[in-house]
């Protein structure tokens, strides 16, 4: 059964092969993270457990039961109760519901370990399946997104009011 994991170092191996094996599928529906991400992807991950002790971001990685990553649920911008929250999932996974329960449990944990009252999400138009996942983990639409919010493409942000 997999199981979300507070990201650490011991797993930056399991990530950087998830990121790669699905570099293709992931630049289908986002902007790709680029040859620099990949080039320089022990430097950027090592800084990623300074950002999470300092408060500003939670990071978790969905853990299948050899070891390998099936996805990553992270919390952005955390600030007076509130955070964005943002994932991936593998193309294996995808379209068996593995998004939509990993990001319910990621608004348990926001608000149980993390203290959040409100999550806010943005999605492009084109993203059909992040506003799916959206709608069926509780978060309902609240305004339109600019293309600022958005890498240039506009959109839609949805919340979701938590309970602790």
């Amino acid at each position: 059964m997999p199981e979300l994991k507070r990201l650490h170092s011991g797993h930056a191996p399991a990530v950087l092969a998830f990121e790669l094996l699905n570099r293709t599928y992931f630049a289908a529906s986002i902007s790709d993270r680029g040859d620099d991400f990949f080039d320089q992807f022990p430097d950027g991950y090592d800084a990623l457990p300074a950002e999470q002790e300092a408060g500003s971001c939670a990071f978790y990685v969905l853990v299948a039961d050899d070891g390998s990553v099936l996805g990553r649920f992270n919390l952005y911008d955390l600030e007076d109760g509130t955070a964005n929250p943002g994932y991936r999932v593998a193309e294996q996974v995808a379209g068996h519901g593995v998004a939509t329960s990993t990001v319910r449990e990621l608004c348990r944990i926001a608000a149980a370990r993390h203290g959040l009252r409100t999550l806010r999400a943005a999605t492009s138009h084109a993203n059909a399946a992040f506003r799916r996942v959206l709608t069926k983990a509780a978060f309902v639409p609240v305004g339109p997104a600019s293309a600022a919010d958005l890498g240039g493409k506009s959109g839609i942000w949805y919340q979701r009011d938590l309970q602790p």
